[in-house]
């Protein structure tokens, strides 16, 4: 089976062969959290480089112990035994497929992997979309109907994935949403792939978060991961929640991991178990880090309003969604031949150095203009520079922070300046 690079990967590669080129880029593609590692998990990482022999499969207890700890303060119930940790949620996620098998029910949009990996296993992704504005979870309405279809034709459909908040578009589906997909789930008997890696940068943590694990508790896996919430994508770190329920699927995925990667880094758990911990010093910069995710996001979410496009303000993680409909989805294709939301990031990358993610790489139909615009590589290119955004009280005056918002403007004016007036903005 030909496997094409993932279209975040290799977008980043683009950009940064362009950077090596001397020409000038706007990082808007890669969703990495763009900030620097917490000293305090630099110095355990340090401690346990000692730590070189294989440990559990399923993790080590520390990190086990840690990872439920920080469950439980969520309001969920959690068994240091159901609990696997992996080297990074991605493979993680992918080895749950493997071991529950069968076909995916994927959201549209949706993060690139899902259906990748379901594909990679032999099985299909049954696409079904999201309602507008409460992205990362498929339609409960539609599900029924897409279940029915894809099981008369021969498919054995035995999973769910949901993603709250969302990536690619950056909101949080409400909670009578959640609460009516896991109705339909026990229906139908799927299992619940939460996927909530983005959970710790809900930019209102005073609000109730949907987690589908309180309204279908006997069927929902949850996964999460510290690449977003402490920017440590580098270090391969993920853990997964099952309920017991659920304990014949834990000891299936604990063997999918004893064949793929045996053990997670020693020294990496090590420390990932002093983050799950979450004393205050790592509490404290994961807030830092969601107020300038928050803050940035949404000013970039804001230019691309400006510019004409339809964007639903993010609520969480550093994406947001824009979509160039009607008279500038015109002015756009009759002006510059853009047909598909590839063709616009393609012209946005060769013409201006601005990276971003064609809605079609999320599952969505070509001939639809949207984008995903990742703003969290904009912190800063030194170390300084991106712990001063993080400790700044307004992110957006910093100058490079400012540059790249104002680059963002000026290219996005360009492309729509002859109808950008007649279309109000949508924020």
């Amino acid at each position: 089976m030909s496997v094409a690079i993932s279209a975040t990967l290799a977008a980043n590669e683009a950009l940064d062969h362009r950077r090596r080129a001397g020409l000038p880029v706007l990082p808007l593609a890669f969703g990495e959290a763009g900030l620097n590692v917490h000293p305090g998990l630099e110095r355990r990482l340090g401690a346990a480089a000692g730590r070189g022999a294989y440990g559990p499969v399923a993790g080590s207890a520390t990190l086990r112990d840690a990872a439920a700890g920080y469950w439980r303060r969520r309001g969920l119930p959690a068994d240091p035994d159901l609990v696997v940790a992996g080297p990074g949620s991605k493979p993680l996620l992918y080895a749950l497929l493997l071991a529950i098998g069968g076909s995916v029910v994927v959201p549209q949009p949706s993060w690139v992997s899902y259906a990748a990996q379901t594909r990679l296993m032999g099985a299909e992704p049954i696409f079904v979309p999201t309602r507008p504005g409460k992205g990362g979870v498929p339609d409960p309405e539609l599900l029924t109907g897409a279940v029915s279809r894809a099981r008369a034709a021969g498919h054995a459909v035995r999973s769910v994935v949901l993603t709250l908040p969302d990536n690619p578009t950056g909101t949080l589906a409400p909670e009578d949403t959640v609460r009516r997909l896991c109705e339909v789930a026990r229906e139908l008997d799927l299992v619940i792939i939460a996927d909530e890696i983005y959970r710790d940068l809900v930019f209102d943590q005073r609000a109730d978060f949907p987690s589908p694990a309180r309204f279908a508790p006997e069927r929902t896996v949850t996964t999460t991961a510290l690449s977003k919430s402490l920017a440590l994508g580098g270090w391969r770190i993920g853990v997964a929640r099952l309920p017991e329920e659920l304990r014949g699927l834990r000891d299936r995925l604990a063997g999918v991991a004893s064949e793929i990667w045996s053990s997670a880094s020693g020294p990496v758990q090590e420390a990932a178990a002093y983050a799950f911990g979450e004393p205050a010093e790592i509490a404290d910069r994961v807030t830092a880090s969601r107020r300038l995710h928050a803050a940035v996001a949404t000013a970039m979410a804001e230019r691309f309003a400006e510019a004409g496009a339809r964007v639903v303000a993010p609520q969480g993680g550093f994406y947001s969604y824009p979509e160039f409909a009607g008279p500038v989805g015109d002015h756009l294709r009759e002006r510059f031949g853009i047909e598909t939301s590839a063709d616009l990031a393609d012209l946005l990358l060769e013409e201006h150095g601005v990276g971003v993610l064609p809605g079609s790489a999320f599952g969505d139909p070509p001939e639809a203009l949207r984008l995903r615009v990742a703003s969290s590589l904009l912190y800063g290119d030194t170390p300084e520079q991106r712990d001063a955004a993080l400790a700044a009280p307004d992110p957006l005056t910093l100058p490079w922070i400012a540059a790249a918002l104002d680059r963002a403007t000026e290219v996005l004016t360009e492309l729509t300046a002859r109808v950008r007036e007649a279309v109000p903005a949508s924020v």
